[in-house]
């Protein structure tokens, strides 16, 4: 079984996340969608709302799961037993950042391999960054976000 890990803060998961994450799904066996504790952060939303955010968005998708880890990325992806971690790219600017984060895990472990798939060119501009600063001001973010994390965002927001 081909397993791949798809490891990121996603906070929160964005259509281009969802985008990345379908190419990966019809590749690979099995994917694990992982989201990373990262506690010298603090995040926009905590990990168990990413995480149950992630869930209600791939129901659709047979093969993926969702988890959170802590540490580095190349011993998560040895203990469930992957071989290769997915990288999304938006546009030629996230590459120079992801080319070193996969040097580096090279280094770490030669044995797990990385590999970048690029979001439709409607999503190259979404990221949760940009999601996060539009909702902290008042805009709409259903364009940018699966339904599940509109509402959820909407709610959450409303009496802010």
């Amino acid at each position: 079984m081909k397993i791949a890990i798809y490891p990121g803060s996603f906070d929160p998961i964005t259509k281009g996340h969802l985008d990345v994450l379908h190419t990966a799904a019809q590749i690979f066996d099995k994917v694990i969608i992982a989201v990373a504790k990262n506690s010298a952060k603090n995040g926009f939303l905590t990990i168990d709302e990413r995480l149950e955010l992630i869930k209600a968005s791939i129901g659709d998708l047979q093969n993926v799961e969702a988890d959170a880890f802590e540490g580095l990325t190349i011993n998560y992806a040895k203990q469930k037993g992957a071989h290769v971690l997915i990288r999304g790219l938006r546009a030629v600017s996230d590459f120079e950042y992801e080319m070193q984060l996969s040097q580096t895990n090279s280094a770490l472990s030669d044995e797990i391999k990385t590999i970048f798939l690029i979001t439709k060119p409607e999503y190259n501009f979404i990221s949760s960054g940009t999601v996060q600063e539009v909702m902290r001001n008042g805009g709409k973010i259903a364009k940018f976000v699966p339904a599940a994390v509109d509402n959820y965002l909407t709610q959450k927001y409303k009496h802010v």
